[in-house]
């Protein structure tokens, strides 16, 4: 699988939700057949998924927010694992012709 372009703007897909869990004491995504246990740094990139931000909006954010740099591959390959097992969507960018994947 290729990494994400940049300029697309991933979501949840419509069947997960983020949540907060008090029994794990961390943040989970729920979907129906499961859930997958996330750690902070996971949770904040899916936090930003709302799919008015672009794969670059949300890694700019990121590296700002924790004063890293070069996180663009590690944002791309956890949102790439999620995409591949359909719990994150990639809309086209903000003008792009094409549709989205779902």
């Amino acid at each position: 699988m290729t990494a994400a372009p940049a300029t697309r703007m991933p979501r949840l897909h419509s069947k997960g939700r983020l949540q907060h869990d008090e029994v794990r004491g961390g943040d989970v995504l729920l979907y129906p057949e499961g859930l997958v246990t996330l750690n902070p740094t996971g949770a904040a990139i899916l936090g930003l998924c709302d799919g008015a931000r672009s794969l670059a909006e949300i890694v700019a954010t990121l590296e700002q927010r924790y004063g890293a740099r070069d996180l663009e591959a590690d944002v791309s390959a956890f949102l790439d694992a999620l995409a591949a097992k359909g719990l994150i969507v990639f809309d086209p960018a903000r003008g792009a012709g094409s549709r989205a994947e779902r």
